[in-house]
């Protein structure tokens, strides 16, 4: 069988406002219903033989409860290993490989490409397992169906007896003329950065092209901390790792890589441009995502809309632009200016903008919550609670909460009383007091929660106890 490792890192700054660094996009339904990340897993369950728990996920902490969340909503159970910092996907894929069998044949994808043909997919890769399976390490290159600017790329070299190609350089992102050359020429390939490789195999290619970052990974992963389905890596040890792409460290290095060319239809939904590119068009060039029904083109040509749904979003008489509404941002950007919205990100990050990093809507193990308004010394949040989950045993030192519940019915641990309150009730929760949330029904439990108090922080909380595990964090 082949052991699927989905790379789940990224910044979530390409993407911006939609996709920010504590929800970015692979747990984004761009494309539909489903985030990019259940597409993922879906498109790759094929390849596991129906073997439970073979899908394993590099991700960061901060991100496990959002994956858990997606794989059971494709049905499935996911192995985690916890990044404690972004290294970049040298010592991701190492992390991966050393946890897996020596003679496991290993597949890393990205976590947020879009690739639609599932069945072509899982023929490109059981093609290629041959190969992987006689010590190649494959790489997969899609047939470029214009001149793009916005991949790296492959040369393909003489064709090899398995089917596939050696590879003759990578290229990184070209100028226009360049990219036109490619196309024309039909020897050269987008970089998919899909790589299929025994563990075994990759680990001799880390020990001679980059033996530091192995080191590293190997002594992290002598005694990780394991919880159930999550393995954390030793962090202090973790912390000295170099970061270095798997292209530069090994790839670009290593003599026995092969390529094999995939003419599916593939999209790392790398820009807004790329997710625009995927939309139908109308008779002007116009296109539309997100809540659709409410983006309207007037006299505009060329324009693309993400709606958000919560009002309507009108483009009059514009000519290639970007629009991305969100609740509590707005971008309008020119299309030939949508590879330098990261640099939005930086500004905004400098500005200590909240909106750079988190939505308004943050997730948690739980379900998750929605800053209504804030403002000097009071914060009004809607919470929602999934059936059967309930919040932390906490307390908080600087400020005081009143509930009314509004949907469903709220289980509520107060001091050393616990109430059950349903439609239209509330309560209070004085300053420094022990309590909790929980939902006993079957339907979501949806509260209002007004803070008041000198400071409202999401740190100002201590937990007692917790399902999640977070008793240090927040």
């Amino acid at each position: 069988m082949i052991y699927p490792i989905i790379l789940c890192g990224g910044s979530g700054t390409r993407l911006w406002p939609l996709s920010r660094k504590t929800f970015p996009k692979q747990f984004i339904p761009l494309l539909g219903e489903k985030s990019l990340l259940q597409l993922t897993l879906e498109r790759v369950a094929p390849l596991t033989d129906g073997h439970v728990g073979g899908i394993t996920c590099v991700a960061a902490e901060e991100h496990r409860f959002l994956l858990a969340d997606v794989a059971v909503r494709a049905g499935l159970a996911v192995r985690q290993i916890l990044e404690p910092q972004p290294k970049n996907t040298a010592a991701a894929m190492a992390l991966a490989a050393l946890a897996a069998p020596a003679d496991a044949m290993l597949l890393f994808c990205p976590a947020d490409h879009h690739i639609p043909h599932t069945q072509a997919f899982v023929d490109m890769v059981r093609a290629a397992a041959p190969a992987a399976k006689a010590g190649r390490l494959v790489t997969f290159g899609v047939m470029p169906s214009y001149p793009s600017t916005a991949y790296g790329y492959i040369q393909k070299g003489v064709p090899a007896s398995d089917g596939g190609f050696e590879v003759a350089r990578f290229i990184e992102k070209p100028a226009a003329d360049k990219a036109m050359e490619f196309l024309a020429c039909g020897e050269y390939l987008w970089n998919a950065g899909i790589f299929l490789t025994c563990a075994q195999t990759l680990l001799d290619a880390l020990q001679v092209h980059a033996p530091d970052i192995l080191e590293v990974c190997r002594k992290a992963m002598q005694q990780p901390q394991q919880d159930g389905l999550f393995t954390r890596p030793g962090a202090q040890v973790f912390a000295a790792c170099r970061s270095q792409s798997i292209d530069y460290a090994v790839m670009e290095r290593a003599a026995n890589v092969s390529v094999f060319p995939f003419d599916g239809l593939w999209s790392d939904v790398g820009s807004w441009n790329a997710v625009a590119d995927l939309a139908k068009q109308d008779e002007a060039g116009n296109r539309a995502g997100g809540e659709k029904q409410h983006a309207h083109h007037l006299q505009a040509s060329n324009t693309y809309i993400h709606a958000h749904g919560h009002r309507p979003v009108v483009a009059l008489g514009t000519q290639d632009l970007l629009i991305i509404d969100t609740p509590d941002a707005v971008l309008v950007a020119r299309a030939s200016h949508a590879e330098a919205i990261k640099e939005v990100v930086a500004r905004l990050e400098a500005l200590d903008a909240p909106q750079a990093i988190q939505h308004r809507r943050v997730s948690r193990p739980w379900g998750w919550y929605d800053s209504v308004d804030a403002g000097e010394r009071y914060q009004v949040k809607r919470i929602t609670v999934r059936p059967g989950a309930k919040l932390s045993l906490q307390m908080h030192h600087h400020r005081a909460e009143h509930w009314i519940v509004v949907k469903g019915t709220a289980e509520i641990t107060n001091g050393d009383k616990v109430t059950v309150l349903t439609e239209n009730q509330s309560t209070y929760i004085p300053l420094g007091q022990i309590h909790r949330l929980t939902n006993p029904g079957k339907v979501p439990l949806e509260i209002i929660e007004v803070q008041s108090g000198t400071y409202l922080g999401e740190d100002d909380i201590v937990r007692f106890d917790d399902i999640y595990g977070r008793i240090v964090e927040f």
